[in-house]
């Protein structure tokens, strides 16, 4: 298509862009967070490009950050690490090669920063990239974590220490009872729905339901699940890996309950 172009987000625009899908500043909570939190990180060398399409609109995105500011709990200093990329709200823009271009650029600036490598967590599952696209591009798997994530390395000095996962198994240990909801704005998605599932914890189940808000990417870095900016955990089972409906935590929870 010949009118998409990949464009960068800055502080000044990203208002008129948006973020995943939001457009309306004054309409959506998430977004105005996100954009304080990439107005934020931005200095640090937090990047968004955008695929936009003049008749389409805002079709798609990839955002990536130095390593040692990763949202995701890992150890991925010297690393350029990719936080989310997704293309297409509508069919007509998916498998097109959008994704790969941005991608490229990501690779591009990071060499151009004499970084080691670019970095990314991939699962199989709802809400991040399957690693199919970055096995083309090169990338290898280094590093594992439950339930299906992976996470993918792109070297370009081959003697660099690999990027990996960080310990989650004694960071669950802190919430080993009762109900616990972790968020970051780093995804906007994480807003949606959770006040609808605290209400529900409460009336439905009887559960006073903790909130932790992962402030910044040291918190995240030391989230108990590999997904980082979100997870559910009930008497120390991390019952959603990725942001939830209500309805989906209802069900989940009759389970558990039965």
């Amino acid at each position: 298509m010949d009118d998409v172009k990949i464009i960068d987000l800055t502080p000044e625009n990203i208002s008129e862009y948006g973020v995943c899908g939001y457009k309306d500043v004054k309409k959506h909570l998430e977004l105005r967070r996100k954009i304080d939190w990439f107005k934020e990180y931005y200095p640090k060398g937090l990047r968004i490009k955008a695929l936009i399409s003049e008749k389409g609109g805002y079709q798609g995105m990839l955002e990536y950050i130095p390593g040692e500011y990763a949202h995701r709990p890992v150890d991925a200093e010297g690393y350029m690490f990719i936080h989310c990329i997704f293309v297409g709200f509508k069919k007509d823009f998916k498998g097109k090669g959008y994704a790969s271009s941005m991608i490229e650029e990501c690779i591009k600036e990071a060499k151009n920063e004499n970084m080691d490598g670019v970095a990314v967590v991939t699962r199989k599952g709802s809400f991040m990239v399957k690693k199919d696209i970055f096995v083309k591009k090169g990338f290898v798997s280094v590093d594992k974590a439950k339930p299906d994530f992976e996470l993918m390395v792109l070297k370009f000095n081959e003697d660099a220490v690999n990027p990996q996962f960080r310990e989650m198994k004694q960071q669950l240990e802190d919430y080993q009872d009762g109900l616990v909801v972790m968020r970051s704005v780093q995804c906007p998605y994480t807003e949606k729905n959770v006040n609808a599932i605290l209400e529900s914890a409460k009336k439905e189940f009887g559960l006073d339901a903790d909130l932790v808000e992962l402030e910044d990417s040291d918190a995240v870095q030391n989230s108990p699940c590999a997904f980082g900016t979100f997870c559910i955990i009930y008497n120390g089972e991390i019952i959603s890996h990725h942001p939830i409906s209500n309805g989906r935590f209802m069900n989940i929870m009759n389970k558990k309950m039965k």
